[in-house]
Order: structure tokens, then sequence, then C-alpha cells
């Protein structure tokens, strides 16, 4: 019962303490669409970090995955569409990672801790675009 919420908690704060400190030691936002747009197009000098932060990104999904399997859930493909599908929906996350100069965690987690207001505008953005899609997806189409 207690790691109900104690879990997301915790994982909540490692996210909290993960964004600061590389905000307080790079001056840098922990937006991941930007952290892996600066690996498709680097800057001398501004590698190490990216590799490190998106390499601590897979170790830790790989190491949950080898821990403790259960905890994961098991991949879905959408139904109807399969793999297209979803290989549109990933281009248009893209897109819209794009159109909105940054990304969900970059906007929601880290944008709104420093009280960006274009980043409340994004997050809500997010959000109703999130709503919209599974309404139209599960009772409409």
């Amino acid at each position: 019962m207690a790691s109900s919420f104690l879990l997301p908690l915790l994982g909540g704060a490692l996210i909290g303490l993960a964004v600061s400190l590389l905000l307080l030691t790079h001056g840098r936002v922990a937006g991941i669409s930007g952290i892996v747009g600066g690996l498709l197009a680097p800057v001398r000098g501004d590698v190490a970090w990216r590799v490190l932060f998106f390499g601590g990104l897979l170790a830790g999904g790989l190491a949950l995955a080898w821990l403790h399997p259960a905890s994961l859930p098991p991949p879905v493909l959408p139904s109807g569409g399969g793999t297209v599908l979803l290989g549109v929906a990933g281009l248009l996350v893209g897109f819209g990672t794009r159109l909105g100069n940054g990304c969900t965690s970059g906007h929601g987690v880290c944008g709104l801790a420093r009280g960006s207001l274009r980043s409340l505008a994004a997050t809500l953005t997010f959000m109703a675009a999130g709503v919209v899609t599974v309404f139209l997806a599960r009772h409409v189409f």
C-alpha cells in the first residue's frame, strides 16, 4: 500500500533532482528534445553532457527492465493502424515539439518550475491536445 504512492513520489523527486543539478551545473534545461537535438547537430564542447544524460535515461530504463521486469507494462500497438499509425504519431510528436519549441519535459517539468508563462501555455496546449486525441480515438474513430 505504501509503495503505491511512495515510489512515484521518489521518482518525481529524482527527476526534480536531476533537472535541478543540470540547471545548476550546466545552466541547461532538461528538455529531452533539445538534448537529443543537440546530439543530432553537435556543437563542439557541448556533446559530452548530452551523451551522459541521454545514456543515463537509457541505462535507467534498462536497469528497471532487468531488475524489476514486472513493473513494465506490455508493449501495445494501436489497433487498426499498427506500425504505420505508430510511425505517423511519432512524426506528429516530433513536429509538435519543434512547433512548441520544446517537449513536455522541458516545458512541463522545467519551464513550469521556473515560472515560465510560455511553458504554462505550452503545457496547457499539450494536455488539451492529449485529451482531445484520446476522446477522438476512443469515442469517434
